[in-house]
């Protein structure tokens, strides 16, 4: 569990820094990792991440496969 926690919050700093989507959605990425208390930035990662989902599939896929490859990169 905390491995993936920690696989996704590598994914989102990755797209947070990807130029192909749009910087008001790069922006809020970046502002739902911060680790502010409650509820909050949770429901901004959950809305960035449905966004990223509907729209920006082929960025999503390819920073979750890098943050695979940063675990791999990490362990070796």
């Amino acid at each position: 569990m905390i491995a993936a926690a920690r696989r996704l919050i590598r994914a989102v700093k990755i797209l947070a820094r990807d130029g192909r989507i749009p910087r008001p959605l790069r922006g809020l990425a970046a502002f739902s990792v911060l680790p502010i208390p409650g509820p909050f930035d949770e429901a901004v990662l959950l809305i960035v991440g449905i966004l990223l989902w509907a729209f920006y599939r082929d960025s999503l896929r390819e920073a979750w496969s890098q943050a695979t490859g940063a675990d791999i990169a990490k362990v070796s």
